[in-house]
């Protein structure tokens, strides 16, 4: 099909081949893809507005390889709004700001169905989320990260702390707890709230050790669920909320309410189902923003402990930090010694 244009937000968007086959096994076609985006843009938008965002493309849909758009081009309509963020190597980049459903709309003709938004709302640089993500191990199930979930909601809980739910549109699942990004806020920025994530790690990780482990190193896991910590770490954006999985199903990372959480099945959601179920049910996240958390507890703990506890691994593209233990495996490390 030949380029339309089509309004949206009050701007003008061009859409080019919207019949090119995106996800085969349920029929869906790119054209499908933008109108399953802007059927969600309100609960997305309520995620991602005014937020950098990592483009990552499928040009040819779910069968096709990818790559990360780390650089809007210079071809980009001028209504779009864009700002320089660093990648993890500190490399500046041009990155799109989403802005509106016009800008969602733009990106997803680009075939970027898997959004990775930063921590932070435009024009302030201040953190608004803390992340937590629960991650699988082989051998563990969706059901023992159900109940990974439960522990880490019913500690939050336990601190004053409300956090949100959603799936990764995979196997784990997501715990947001929303901060206060304004000027007024308390300002933490990436280093605060990946100590605060330490720390929340940590205790889990010292309660329920049976379910739950902040162990970086794949090799003393075990059969646990791991409390992905460096998730928030500078520069680290994560999967978002409403964007479609590179599977063949096209599943969606679906916010949730706890109260779901026993009965939920992760893969139902796709981006054929979910339209119906956002309109049934309404959006779980819809009032997160409204009622920022206090974390200035967990980021003072894990300053206080750094002398004596030290920091948490940090992920190999980073530099090396302070009171950070050595980048090598332990079994490695013994090998070394012996």
């Amino acid at each position: 099909m030949a380029e339309q244009v089509r309004e949206i937000a009050g701007r003008e968007v061009t859409i080019s081949s919207s019949d090119k086959m995106y996800f085969p096994k349920l029929d869906l076609t790119k054209g499908d893809v933008i109108d399953y985006f802007l059927d969600v843009s309100e609960p997305i938008l309520n995620c991602f507005r005014d937020r950098p965002v990592l483009l990552q493309r499928f040009p040819n849909g779910v069968g096709g390889k990818s790559f990360f758009q780390k650089r809007i081009p210079d071809s980009a309509p001028e209504w779009l709004q864009t700002t320089t963020v660093e990648t993890v190597n500190g490399t500046p980049s041009r990155a799109l700001v989403m802005a509106d459903a016009a800008h969602l709309a733009w990106a997803v003709n680009l075939g970027a169905f898997t959004l990775h938004p930063w921590p932070f709302r435009m024009p302030g640089r201040y953190v608004d989320e803390l992340r937590i993500d629960l991650d699988p191990v082989p051998g563990i199930g969706f059901d023992e990260v159900r109940h990974g979930a439960r522990l880490v909601h019913e500690w939050f809980e336990g601190q004053g702390i409300s956090s949100f739910v959603k799936t990764s549109g995979s196997k784990g699942l997501h715990v947001y707890v929303p901060l206060d990004g304004s000027e007024s806020g308390p300002q933490w920025n990436s280093y605060d709230v990946r100590g605060a994530a330490v720390t929340v790690a940590r205790r889990l990780a010292s309660a329920h050790g049976d379910v739950l482990t902040d162990a970086w190193w794949k090799e003393e896991r075990g059969r646990r669920v791991f409390i992905d910590f460096n998730q928030n770490a500078p520069h680290k954006t994560v999967f978002g909320a409403w964007s479609i999985r590179a599977r063949v199903g096209a599943q969606v990372s679906t916010p949730i309410a706890w109260a779901e959480l026993e009965t939920v099945q992760p893969d139902s959601f796709t981006a054929l189902s979910v339209p119906g179920r956002l309109a049934e049910t309404g959006d779980p996240w819809a009032d997160m923003y409204s009622a920022p958390q206090d974390i200035s507890a967990l980021v003072e703990e894990f300053r206080d402990g750094l002398e004596t506890l030290g920091d948490a691994p940090w992920p190999p593209v980073y530099p090396k930090q302070p009171f950070e233990p050595p980048r090598v495996a332990p079994s490695r490390a013994k090998a070394t010694e012996d």
